[in-house]
């Protein structure tokens, strides 16, 4: 039994794949047990299986990759359109099935170790928010007895050792304690994030990639892990352009009848990789001692936030032409086109 095209809806423990058998004609839409779900393709003939890139996604298409499959990778919004009616394993599955089957930009499968660097910025990230999480709260507990500290980690930690021997005064022992060992705790948040910050720094040491996009200006070492991860094969998108669409940098169209409006950036794509590149922007703008000419020209016809954005932008078409073309940033470097040569015939006039 053979097929082109399947479907898989990927969970925890049941997977739910689709298919028509070629040889009856029969539409297939049945659960598989996650333990029998790489026997139910290692005998088949190589076809083309589509998955929503969601959790575990990468990992199977590693795997069926390597039976010789090909696997396509889609977005979740993607695929909804596809997904008429109940929202079910059977119907998820059609609709990938479906999907799959339009012209559409893959995900590009991530190796490994590319997802290794992605799980050290998640974590970080999430770190960062509970850091700030927790300043938050130190602060607002301390508003309610009518002691304000100014926003930032700095301010916090200038003032609270005086705000806390004051209201010790009056206030029970109990919470003066509590309040102390979760000030003291944003210390040990600090070593954690430093060290995985030290541990993105040594990769940063092997990778060849990520070391020539950190010369890029504007691009952190962050920023260069990050967007290595999480573009995989650059040679997936056509243009510079169309990776810094994908970032959610480009603009969002809306019209009709032939006219079309651009409006703010689309802000499709990940959020994460697109703070990194709109932050490493402003930091690069803050700090230029020679800006460019384009970016003097554009400072004085717009705002600082869209001269900002158009920075961020230009970064991440610089950003994949390092990584699509395999060669070192060059500052001032002029991509142009060759012009065609026209051949003249006899009658041929200048004017």
């Amino acid at each position: 039994m053979t097929c082109t095209t399947v479907g898989v809806d990927i969970a925890k423990n049941v997977f739910q794949v689709h298919y028509i058998d070629e040889e009856t004609g029969e539409i297939v839409n049945k659960p598989i047990r996650r333990a029998k779900f790489m026997e139910h393709f290692v005998n088949r003939a190589p076809c083309l299986i589509g998955m929503e890139a969601c959790s575990g996604a990468h990992h199977w298409a590693r795997q069926l990759t390597k039976m010789g499959h090909q696997v396509k990778l889609m977005p979740a919004a993607f695929v909804k359109a596809f997904n008429i009616r109940n929202k079910n394993d059977a119907a998820d599955a059609r609709a990938i099935w479906l999907a799959v089957q339009q012209p559409s930009k893959p995900i590009a499968v991530k190796t490994e170790v590319q997802q290794a660097m992605l799980a050290l910025h998640r974590t970080r990230e999430q770190l960062v928010k509970f850091r700030t999480m927790q300043i938050n709260s130190l602060r607002g507990l301390l508003t309610e007895y009518g002691e304000v500290m100014g926003r930032g980690r700095a301010a916090l930690d200038k003032a609270i050792p005086d705000v806390l021997a004051r209201v010790a005064e009056r206030l029970p022992a109990t919470l003066i304690d509590t309040l102390r060992e979760q000030w003291t705790g944003l210390a040990k948040l600090d070593q954690q994030i430093g060290a995985i910050e030290r541990r993105m720094r040594m990769g940063v040491k092997e990778d060849r990639a990520v070391r020539a996009i950190s010369d890029i200006p504007g691009v952190g070492m962050l920023t260069a892990t990050a967007a290595v991860s999480m573009i995989g094969d650059a040679k997936v998108f056509r243009s510079g352009r169309e990776f810094a669409a994908w970032a959610g940098l480009g603009p969002k169209q809306t019209g009709s009848g032939g006219k079309t409006n651009l409006h703010g950036i689309s802000k499709r794509g990940d959020t994460y990789l697109r703070t990194l590149l709109i932050h490493g922007a402003r930091s690069g703008l803050t700090h230029s001692k020679e800006p460019s000419q384009w970016l003097e020209q554009i400072s004085k016809r717009r705002p600082p936030n869209v001269v900002i954005v158009a920075l961020a932008n230009k970064m991440a078409r610089t950003i994949w032409a390092v990584l699509a073309h395999d060669r070192p940033y060059q500052r001032g470097y002029m991509s142009l086109k060759p012009a065609p040569t026209v051949a003249l015939g006899k009658e041929s006039t200048f004017r």
